[in-house]
């Protein structure tokens, strides 16, 4: 049977890491701090980022969240960063996206100091992950690195095939991965016979953000799938193709009207040796992997 990579598990191990990294920090002294600024009033980024919040507290961390209005413009963001950058007891800077039409999103990004840039976004991160340098790493792909390394799932050497080349996710993915000597292709919508890349992979990773796009015949037998993928499904005869005789998903579709699956056809898992569940693969990790990131801010800042 295939194993099952249990993000929610690893998630755990890594806050437990971090909560002790900021108990040790706190004897000397130091409390790391993030800072969240949420623009405006979307639902569900309110609720994320109180859980990063929330996460921040349980671990040691400070925290503080600035809610500016919807109607910002770039300029006041701009001095708003600026403001935060200022500050000695900010570690961390993290602006929840999306953000207004009128705000320009990649200007705010690269007025982070690298430094305090936990999301891993600023260009001077970038960089370093590509030249082999310390930085700090976007979370998500970070997290995909601990639970290959954490589940023992050799990197190196491997065949590695990433189906996505966002900024966030896909390319630096692919970068982590060919530092840990991994062979890694990078495939997107516009890769012909994906199919041949797919079934040569020992590590796939599917972030393209397409329900089930990854399908059986697309793994190669006994691979590492990681699927980044957390897609909502609205229609039911498209959630019984996925969960065909799922009980539980047909009753959780039938209580909130829709269900998540992630960039993998559920029923390719079997072909696996080893993949990440949607949900409680890689999500699990990206608040984690954010605590992670604050910590090593405030130590890289402070030079302890």
């Amino acid at each position: 049977m295939a194993k099952l990579l249990d993000g929610v598990a690893i998630a755990g191990e890594i806050k437990n890491e971090v909560a002790a990294e900021a108990k040790e920090l706190a004897a000397r002294g130091i409390t790391p701090k993030l800072v969240v600024v949420l623009v405006g009033h979307v639902a569900a980024s309110e609720i994320y980022v109180r859980s990063k919040v929330k996460t921040c507290g349980e671990l040691g961390i400070g925290s503080e969240m600035i809610t500016p209005p919807e109607t910002i413009t770039t300029e006041e963001m701009l001095a708003l960063v600026a403001e935060l950058n200022a500050r000695p007891d900010v570690d961390g800077i993290l602006i929840q996206l999306p953000l207004p039409k009128q705000v320009d999103t990649k200007r705010l990004l690269e007025a982070i100091d690298p430094q305090k840039d936990v999301d891993g976004f600023h260009p001077v991160n970038a960089g370093r992950l590509q030249a082999g340098q310390p930085a700090l790493a976007p979370c998500t792909p970070a997290g995909i690195i601990e639970i290959l390394e954490r589940s023992k799932i050799a990197i190196a050497g491997a065949n590695a095939v990433v189906v996505g080349r966002s900024d966030i996710v896909g390319k630096p993915a692919a970068m982590m991965l060919l530092n840990a000597s991994a062979t890694v292709s990078v495939c997107h919508s516009k890769t012909s016979n994906l199919v041949n890349y797919t079934r040569h992979a020992d590590i796939l990773v599917a972030a393209i953000g397409r329900p089930g796009f990854i399908t059986e015949e697309m793994v190669k037998p006994g691979a590492t799938i990681i699927d980044v993928g957390i897609n909502r499904v609205n229609d039911r005869a498209e959630m019984e193709k996925f969960f065909p005789d799922d009980t539980s998903r047909s009753d959780g579709f039938a209580k909130r009207g829709y269900t998540v699956v992630g960039d993998v056809d559920p029923r390719a898992f079997a072909v696996s040796g080893a993949y990440t569940p949607v949900p409680g693969g890689v999500g699990a990790l990206t608040i984690a992997m954010l605590m992670k990131n604050t910590v090593r801010a405030a130590r890289q800042r402070r030079g302890v």
